[in-house]
């Protein structure tokens, strides 16, 4: 299982790749794959028939008992099919349904392939927690494939409002998993399921979780998000909205069911709700002409229906709930396939503009009228019997006793007539003939766009004529359901026939009705007409989305204007404001207190703290930089002499680094603080700045006492050694013990590069830096001195011997250029490369590492860039800066990962070690991979920043001041050689 998720991992990254070479026939390469694990899934069904199941576990976090566990019980086997083999089948379809053309296909492609693989590993994941992260990954998959049309305002705004009804249950849904999971003392469900909780916490617990099933599941109240979210192509519809995302909470529920059915409040919320969506969701259907529309409430409809079904405590119930999910992914599937063929092949789903289709596709007639019938639960189709099965159940539950039986079947059964009125509705509008409508012209469509929907609909039709030789497939799992089920011996079981019984009676009465109100249509539209939307809840959503923004609108205005100086002030008083009570309300002070660990501490802090004060006091914005740079160097000098060169050497990078980026944006502005506005309220700001320091200063006091266990300090030693393999504690836990920390600390690296990056480039962003035409003949030997000697080609008219190094500075102004810097980078880069390569290397055991190495690297480019200008850059390092970042993250993700595939858990590193001749004992670490990830981002994050803050500055300067001119060398473009030495 966990081989397949991986495969569902990696292809989804490699389609889009694929895509761009196989065009709509990668459909049919990555439906493989789904195909297989269903395939594989079929494998086990000899186990989970029998009651077994089929596991596998990979440690995780074992602190937490949070482990990568898989379980393939009865239910996760029924589901991975329905998932695995009806997504293949979509996939084959998309490869009919799209063209070419189609835009961010391969996009596409792998979303829905990753969903494919997100689903599996939803409902065959056995730890709670890890089923929620497969939960969480559906709402985020499911709003980039809903807007998958992002040209569309509609397309967004349903993708917007689906990912924030799914997420606002899933938070909810959280708060119930951690609660249950506390109770409990494990995150395995069939623990949990087996050990269910009766303490009110775990009531409270069942009913959060229950909340994020309803929103999941598109339940009132939360069901206004599924007939917007129709805004997607029709494959998405089919898949996420019939067969896999909306079975979601349904799957929870029958997961939680055969423990926590007795549970206070659990009967009552899914069988109100569930009947009032099911009859809300039907008389809505009646109302459409837009067949998806119309499809799409009755999927509303049909999961009210569902969440009755499996949630209530029976055993009968549970079996029949089994069956109608399985019925109801066949044919609903069906269906939106077949609303996608028509949509192509007409051009309209309005069925008021179709008349004839019937006529003019018959099979494509025959396969949506066997999937209708199955809907409206005519024999002998799989829709029939599972119908069948809940009539009996219900009437079964309520003959025993149980008002909510009665009260269900009395719902389900309003519900099926409004079903079966629908379904007419469907088939009559798709498929009909007008006298008022000319026939409608259809575009030829392969044959093979029916292969998806024509098996579906053969698996509907096998399913019911032979429903007897499914009833042992899903007993198991209605088995495990301990509520009482039929008052007869032996329980009930799914069967095409079972005589003339009440159910059958009922089912008779319900198609009756549904086909009269079907014939009186135009009364009951009048009558729709009357009824008034007192509660709408789009509309509800919509109000409350526009109460938040108007919100969010006055506290912004309130909290943030009068400028940087207000918003920092703002920050700062809350600041002040919270930390500072904290700190009053402290009991826990040092027993001693330490002035000073040697004179020159206090001499570096002296120099600190007036530089500190100066650069608050001078008028100068480059003086003011360079003042509160010495307090970072001070910081260097602090701790050199306590004995921690590595953060020495990294602080010194760092405000160097900082330096540098501060120089490039000060170019932008003035020379002189506040040279126009005199700055407002200083004491006001004076006062918010010393509570800041004087609470700082005081939580820092505060921490040295408060510690209440003894250190880990004093065992990190031992580890780095013995664990780690290196003698450099601190980058020994940057990328072993602590790795988790340091890969967070990357995510943040790009986040950063991102965000300024995009500040920079409003207008569009550069991918690189513009190179010189001539640069990839200038790079060998000869012609760079032919560059320079040569008279036409020399900026000073005569020949010199010496290799040219810095040719893009022919580009820059002469009077810019300064002959020292060029002479010191000459000198300089190529060993700081080097240097930076030997602190990423050594560092394992002697200070350094990927991220002082890669600042060093950074702080080269810099140099760079500051002798030959920005089109030096392309030069220095001809790649994308964001290839960088994402080559530095492959390498650290991949490191996390691949330890997996040796039964150890993410980032646990592996050694190896070796005798070479010359140099004796070697060791590398699975480590370094990891510190040779960090040193590319760290250099990635360094190029990024400063083409975006020296590169595009200078571009954006150089327009500002001279206008564009004609050799001006545009975005992507390139320049002569007769350019290179103007």
């Amino acid at each position: 299982m966990v081989a397949f998720l991986l495969a569902f991992v990696v292809l989804s990254v490699l389609t889009p790749w694929l895509t761009r070479h196989l065009g709509t026939r990668v459909f049919y390469l990555i439906a493989l794959l789904p195909a297989g694990a269903f395939a594989y899934t079929l494998t086990q069904t000899a186990t989970v028939t029998t009651g077994g199941a089929v596991t596998q576990s990979i440690p995780w976090i074992p602190q937490l008992g949070i482990s990568l566990s898989f379980r393939v019980d009865t239910l996760a086997w029924m589901l991975a099919l329905v998932v695995t083999g009806i997504g293949a089948l979509v996939l084959v379809y998309c490869a009919r349904y799209f063209t070419d053309d189609e835009p961010s296909l391969g996009r596409f492609a792998a979303l829905l392939l990753a969903f494919a693989g997100t689903m599996y590993g939803l409902v065959t994941a056995d730890d709670l927690v890890i089923m929620f992260m497969f939960w969480e990954i559906t709402s985020v998959l499911s709003y980039l494939l809903i807007g998958h049309y992002t040209h569309k305002r509609e397309s967004r705004g349903a993708a917007l409002q689906a990912l924030i009804v799914t997420t606002f249950g899933g938070l909810v849904m959280l708060v119930g998993v951690v609660m249950i999971s506390v109770a409990s003392g494990t995150t395995s469900l069939a623990y949990i399921v087996a050990n269910p909780v009766t303490t009110q916490m775990g009531t409270w617990a069942i009913l959060l979780i229950l909340v994020g099933a309803l929103s999941k599941s598109a339940l009132v109240p939360f069901h206004f998000w599924l007939p917007a979210a129709m805004a997607a192509p029709t494959p998405v519809s089919a898949y996420l909205h019939a067969a896999a995302m909306v079975k979601a909470g349904i799957y929870i529920v029958a997961r939680l069911a055969p423990g926590y059915a007795d549970s206070d409040g659990w009967l009552p919320v899914l069988v109100t709700l569930g009947v009032w969506t099911m009859v809300v969701g039907a008389w809505r259907a009646l109302r459409q002409y837009d067949l998806k529309l119309l499809l799409a409430y009755g999927t509303v409809s049909q999961l009210g229906f569902l969440m009755i079904a499996i949630g209530f405590n029976t055993r009968d119930t549970a079996l029949a709930g089994a069956a109608l999910l399985l019925a109801h992914a066949l044919y609903k599937a069906t269906l939106f396939l077949v609303v996608g063929v028509i949509d192509h092949r007409a051009g309209t789903r309005d069925w008021r503009k179709l008349s004839g289709v019937g006529r003019s596709a018959p099979a494509l007639a025959v396969i949506a009228l066997v999937a209708v019938a199955s809907m409206a639960g005519l024999p002998p189709l799989l829709g029939f019997v599972a119908k069948e099965a809940v009539f009996t159940s219900l009437l079964d539950a309520g003959v025993g006793g149980s008002g909510w039986g009665y009260a269900a079947l009395i719902g389900t059964a309003v519900g099926s007539v409004l079903t079966v009125a629908y379904s007419i509705r469907f088939f009559w509008g798709a498929f009909g003939t007008r006298k008022d409508q000319p026939a409608t012209v259809l575009h030829a469509s392969p044959w093979d766009t029916l292969l998806a929907p024509g098996v579906l609909t053969v698996a509907t039709i096998g399913l019911g004529l032979f429903a007897s030789a499914l009833d042992p497939l899903l007993a198991p799992y209605a088995d495990t359901v301990p509520g009482v089920g039929s008052l007869t011996e032996p329980p009930y079981h799914l069967a095409l026939w079972h005589g003339l019984e009440p159910a059958l009676y009922l089912s008779v009465v319900v198609l009756l009705l549904g086909a009269l109100m079907f014939r009186a249509r135009r009364g009951v539209l009048r009558l729709q007409a009357k009824v008034p939307d007192v509660i709408d809840a789009g509309r509800g959503y919509g109000k409350a989305i526009r109460g938040v923004d108007r919100l969010a609108a006055r506290v912004t205005h309130f909290a943030q204007r009068g400028g940087l100086p207000q918003y920092l002030g703002t920050i700062l008083t809350v600041f002040v404001l919270t930390l500072g009570f904290a700190a009053f309300v402290n009991r826990t002070w040092p027993d001693t207190i330490v002035l000073w660990d040697y004179p020159g501490q206090v001499l570096i802090a002296l120099i600190m703290a007036i530089c500190a004060v100066m650069a608050a006091r001078v008028g100068q914005r480059m003086t003011a930089v360079i003042l509160a740079g010495v307090t970072g160097y001070g910081l260097v000098v602090l701790f050199a002499f306590h004995g921690a060169p590595d953060l020495a050497l990294t602080q010194a990078l760092v405000e160097s680094i900082t330096l540098v980026i501060f120089v490039l944006v000060l170019r932008r502005l003035p020379a002189n603080i506040a040279q126009h506005n005199k700055p407002v309220r200083p004491k006001r700001r004076l006062l918010i700045g010393s509570f800041v320091g004087l609470v700082m200063g005081t939580i820092g006091f505060i921490a040295l006492g408060a510690r209440q266990f003894e250190s880990i300090a004093g065992a990190l030693p031992r580890l780095s050694v013995e664990d780690g393999h290196g003698d450099n504690i601190v980058n020994v836990m940057l990328v072993d013990i602590r790795a988790w920390d340091t890969m967070g600390e990357v995510s943040v690296l790009i986040v950063v590069a991102t965000g300024v990056a995009s500040l920079l480039f409003v207008s569009g962003r550069n991918a690189v830096v513009p190179r010189l035409k001539e640069s990839r003949s200038l790079r060998s030997a000869a012609n760079r001195r032919r560059v320079v000697a040569d008279p036409e080609l020399s900026s000073e008219g005569h020949a010199v011997s010496r290799q040219a190094f810095l040719l893009a500075g022919r580009k820059n102004d002469p009077r810019s250029r300064s002959i020292v810097i060029e002479v010191l980078v000459r000198l300089l880069f190529h060993p700081a490369m080097i240097v930076s390569i030997y602190l990423l290397f050594a560092g394992h055991n002697l200070p350094g590492g990927g991220f002082a190495g890669g600042l060093l690297a950074g702080l080269a480019l810099v140099a760079r860039y500051l002798a030959g200008g920005r089109y030096e850059l392309s030069e220095a390092a001809p790649i994308d800066p964001g290839k960088l970042l994402g080559l530095g993250v492959i390498l650290a993700v991949g490191t996390a990962v691949v330890s997996l595939f040796f039964d150890g858990i993410p980032l646990e590193s592996a050694y190896f070690t070796a005798t070479v001749p010359v140099l004796g004992d070697l060791s590398f670490g699975t480590s370094t991979i990891f510190d040779i990830g960090v040193y590319l981002v760290v250099i990635g994050l360094t190029y990024d920043i400063l083409r975006s803050l020296g590169s595009e500055i200078d571009r954006q300067s150089e327009n500002d001041e001279i206008g564009p001119r004609p050799d001006t060398v545009p975005e992507g473009a390139s320049t002569t050689t007769e350019e290179v030495t103007r």
